[in-house]
Protein backbone atom coordinates (compact mmCIF):
# COMPACT_ATOMS: atom_id res chain seq x y z
CA UNK A 1 0.00 0.00 0.00
CA UNK A 2 0.91 3.00 0.46
CA UNK A 3 -1.80 5.89 -0.82
CA UNK A 4 -3.86 7.26 1.98
CA UNK A 5 -7.21 9.33 1.42
CA UNK A 6 -7.02 12.74 3.96
CA UNK A 7 -9.59 14.72 5.37
CA UNK A 8 -10.08 16.90 2.21
CA UNK A 9 -11.64 14.03 0.47
CA UNK A 10 -15.83 14.62 -0.79
CA UNK A 11 -16.89 11.61 -0.66
CA UNK A 12 -17.90 11.79 -4.52
CA UNK A 13 -16.65 8.00 -4.50
CA UNK A 14 -15.27 8.19 -8.15
CA UNK A 15 -12.03 6.27 -6.87
CA UNK A 16 -13.98 3.65 -5.82
CA UNK A 17 -14.82 1.73 -8.97
CA UNK A 18 -11.47 2.69 -10.07
CA UNK A 19 -9.56 0.84 -8.10
CA UNK A 20 -8.69 -2.41 -9.88
CA UNK A 21 -7.47 -4.19 -6.25
CA UNK A 22 -11.37 -3.27 -4.46
CA UNK A 23 -9.23 -1.45 -1.64
CA UNK A 24 -11.20 1.71 -1.60
CA UNK A 25 -14.49 1.92 -0.16
CA UNK A 26 -17.12 4.23 0.90
CA UNK A 27 -17.04 6.72 4.34
CA UNK A 28 -20.23 4.48 4.94
CA UNK A 29 -18.81 0.97 4.81
CA UNK A 30 -15.15 2.43 6.21
CA UNK A 31 -13.62 0.53 9.40
CA UNK A 32 -12.49 2.99 10.98
CA UNK A 33 -14.83 4.06 14.08
CA UNK A 34 -15.17 7.52 13.18
CA UNK A 35 -14.84 7.35 9.36
CA UNK A 36 -16.20 10.18 7.84
CA UNK A 37 -14.62 9.51 4.59
CA UNK A 38 -13.91 7.35 1.53
CA UNK A 39 -10.93 4.88 2.97
CA UNK A 40 -7.92 2.82 1.19
CA UNK A 41 -7.62 -0.88 2.93
CA UNK A 42 -3.52 -0.82 2.91
CA UNK A 43 -3.86 -4.42 2.85
CA UNK A 44 -5.13 -4.39 -0.73
CA UNK A 45 -3.64 -1.11 -2.33
CA UNK A 46 -1.26 -1.99 -4.89
CA UNK A 47 -0.42 1.28 -5.71
CA UNK A 48 -1.52 0.45 -9.97
CA UNK A 49 2.07 -0.29 -10.10
CA UNK A 50 1.22 -1.72 -13.77
CA UNK A 51 -0.35 1.89 -14.54
CA UNK A 52 0.93 4.78 -15.65
CA UNK A 53 -0.45 6.66 -12.55
CA UNK A 54 -2.66 5.49 -9.39
CA UNK A 55 -6.22 5.28 -11.10
CA UNK A 56 -7.77 6.45 -7.69
CA UNK A 57 -5.39 9.57 -8.07
CA UNK A 58 -6.27 9.50 -11.69
CA UNK A 59 -10.09 10.52 -11.44
CA UNK A 60 -10.26 12.59 -7.74
CA UNK A 61 -11.50 15.69 -8.96
CA UNK A 62 -9.91 17.29 -5.11
CA UNK A 63 -6.48 18.26 -5.25
CA UNK A 64 -4.34 16.65 -2.65
CA UNK A 65 -7.00 14.43 -1.26
CA UNK A 66 -5.00 11.09 -1.92
CA UNK A 67 -1.65 11.01 -0.56
CA UNK A 68 2.04 8.64 -0.40
CA UNK A 69 2.56 6.52 2.51
CA UNK A 70 5.01 4.02 3.69
CA UNK A 71 4.71 1.00 1.49
CA UNK A 72 3.21 -2.04 2.52
CA UNK A 73 5.92 -4.22 3.02
CA UNK A 74 7.95 -5.66 6.30
CA UNK A 75 10.31 -3.45 7.67
CA UNK A 76 7.03 -0.77 8.02
CA UNK A 77 4.77 -3.46 9.69
CA UNK A 78 4.40 -1.30 12.92
CA UNK A 79 3.60 1.85 10.92
CA UNK A 80 0.64 0.16 9.67
CA UNK A 81 -0.37 -2.01 12.88
CA UNK A 82 0.00 0.71 15.25
CA UNK A 83 -2.11 3.40 13.38
CA UNK A 84 -4.26 4.88 13.82
CA UNK A 85 -5.29 5.85 10.21
CA UNK A 86 -6.24 2.17 9.65
CA UNK A 87 -7.97 -0.85 10.51
CA UNK A 88 -6.40 -3.74 9.07
CA UNK A 89 -8.52 -6.93 8.26
CA UNK A 90 -8.15 -10.28 9.67
CA UNK A 91 -8.58 -13.53 7.71
CA UNK A 92 -9.33 -16.29 8.95
CA UNK A 93 -6.49 -18.64 8.44
CA UNK A 94 -3.40 -16.04 7.94
CA UNK A 95 -4.68 -13.64 11.03
CA UNK A 96 -3.90 -10.08 10.99
CA UNK A 97 -3.22 -9.37 7.40
CA UNK A 98 -0.27 -7.25 8.34
CA UNK A 99 2.87 -6.01 5.77
CA UNK A 100 4.42 -9.11 7.35
CA UNK A 101 1.90 -11.83 6.04
CA UNK A 102 0.79 -10.15 3.31
CA UNK A 103 3.30 -7.46 1.63
CA UNK A 104 1.70 -5.47 -1.18
CA UNK A 105 3.42 -4.15 -4.65
CA UNK A 106 4.39 -0.16 -4.14
CA UNK A 107 5.41 2.04 -6.60
CA UNK A 108 10.28 2.37 -5.55
CA UNK A 109 10.15 5.61 -7.45
CA UNK A 110 8.43 7.41 -4.62
CA UNK A 111 11.32 8.57 -2.51
CA UNK A 112 10.70 7.06 1.35
CA UNK A 113 11.04 11.01 2.09
CA UNK A 114 7.99 12.23 -0.13
CA UNK A 115 6.12 8.58 1.82
CA UNK A 116 7.44 10.35 5.25
CA UNK A 117 5.93 14.02 4.35
CA UNK A 118 2.92 12.29 2.97
CA UNK A 119 3.33 14.14 -0.49
CA UNK A 120 0.03 14.37 -2.61
CA UNK A 121 0.10 11.38 -5.45
CA UNK A 122 -0.97 14.03 -8.01
CA UNK A 123 2.24 16.69 -7.23
CA UNK A 124 4.67 13.61 -6.91
CA UNK A 125 3.42 12.42 -10.70
CA UNK A 126 3.40 15.41 -12.13
CA UNK A 127 7.43 15.87 -11.03
CA UNK A 128 7.62 12.01 -12.94
CA UNK A 129 5.07 12.60 -15.30
CA UNK A 130 5.62 16.36 -16.83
Amino acid sequence: MAVLITDLCINCDACIEECPATAIVSADDSPLANGEYTYVKPEKCIECVDAAVPKCADVCPTEGCIIWDMPYTEPFNHHFVESNDYVLRVHKKKGLLSPVVAPRPYRESVALSEREKNISVGETLRLYNP
